[in-house]
């Protein structure tokens, strides 16, 4: 744990004096450790002069930011319009069932964690997911059980 605040004090005194450093110091702290521990709230409000409160509104507010370890990969299904009209709901509905979780949950095997994404920026081949940095369109749920088999693997 110690290790972890090292970290994150090191990434906090990388950003404190940029203006508007809260958000890239966030996005550092995601990418660099894998997620925005609860416990760094205090230290980062301290050094950018925030109260906990808003660093809290602000890690809540964003979807892409998480509380909590996430598994070995990250499995993001489109949300937005275009591929829920293409049947991105019977896809997530399909992923929850074959994972046994729920969005922002993340499987026993610590495999796969589970998120929803409001636009891939992929609406022409909708519906589409996201798999750790690779988006894939026209995703079936056959083509869903397969890039679970592979990132399970």
């Amino acid at each position: 744990m110690q290790a972890l605040q090292t970290q994150i004090d090191a990434l906090i005194s990388q950003h404190q004096n940029m203006p508007g450093a809260l958000l890239p110091l966030l996005h550092a702290i995601q990418d660099n450790v894998g997620y925005v521990p609860e416990s760094s709230y205090k230290s980062i409000a301290k050094a950018l002069s925030l109260s906990v409160a808003e660093v809290h509104g602000v890690v809540t507010f964003y979807h892409h930011f998480r509380t909590h370890k996430a598994g070995r990969h990250i499995l993001q299904i489109c949300r937005a319009e275009s591929c829920q009209s293409m049947g991105s709901e019977a896809l997530e509905a399909h992923a929850k069932k074959c994972l046994n979780v729920d969005y922002h949950q993340t499987t026993t095997d610590e495999a796969i964690t589970l998120e929803p994404v409001y636009c891939l920026g992929n609406c022409a081949l909708s519906p589409a997911v996201m798999l750790d940095d690779e988006i894939f369109g026209r995703v079936s749920a056959a083509d869903l059980e397969a890039l679970i088999a592979e990132a399970k693997a």
